[in-house]
């Protein structure tokens, strides 16, 4: 059964706002308990947020494709496989669903709503990481998708968990968890100032794999 484009942009959406909850209120967690161990408090975060991206892509796949992340949905309407008219919904909700769900996480632990990340992420190591991380998202994604379907929730949480150790950026590859992050001056931000680089990195990597997808994983 096809949904209507508003049950699709409400699963964007609330899925969004569920992936920022797994990525910032497990990064407030683990940041409060690990001690002040940093390697303990990212292995919190990555597992967390892997688990959120399987019980999302599980739940909310058939619903709207569960892209919750506009360079997957950028790349999905390229390879003729989402409507251009529906694109542009698609990334407003992603975003809108990412900042609400940093000021849920924010509420939750008792914090300033508002607020302005001063992490610095920034460097050449940093933007190549992006481009990495993206491009194996998606590789993640149009392989499953390809040859194991079924797969594709299981597949990509792993990814992303373990994407969080093997790039220096610990792997955002999504601009709206990119602009949702720099709302929160906690353990995922990132500063304002940055966030454009990785966006532009994480373009290019998605435009990377569309091309070379093309190629390895033919309909």
């Amino acid at each position: 059964m096809t949904q209507t484009l508003s049950t699709r942009l409400w699963s964007e959406g609330i899925g969004t706002a569920f992936l920022l909850i797994g990525v910032v209120g497990s990064g407030i967690m683990a940041e409060a308990l690990s001690g002040g161990n940093t390697g303990v408090a990212l292995l919190a975060n990555a597992i967390a947020t892997g688990a959120m991206l399987y019980m999302l892509i599980t739940t909310l796949g058939p619903v709207s494709g569960a892209h919750f992340n506009p360079v997957v949905t950028l790349a999905f309407t390229i390879r003729g496989e989402h409507a251009v008219k529906d694109a542009a919904p698609y990334m407003i909700a992603q975003v809108i669903g990412g900042i609400l769900g940093v000021f849920i996480s924010h509420l939750m632990f008792d914090l300033d709503v508002l607020q302005i990340s001063t992490t610095a992420r920034t460097g050449t190591g940093q933007w190549i990481a992006e481009i990495v991380a993206t491009f194996g998202l998606l590789f993640t994604i149009f392989g499953g998708l390809k040859h194991r379907p079924d797969t594709v929730p299981t597949l990509v949480a792993l990814y992303i968990t373990g994407a969080y150790w093997f790039t220096a950026s610990t792997s955002f590859a999504n601009p709206a968890v990119t602009i949702a992050r720099s709302l929160t001056d906690t353990f995922a931000g990132i500063a304002p100032e940055h966030v454009p680089m990785f966006i532009a990195a994480q373009i290019i990597g998605a435009l990377l794999m569309v091309f070379i997808g093309a190629k390895l994983f033919k309909n």
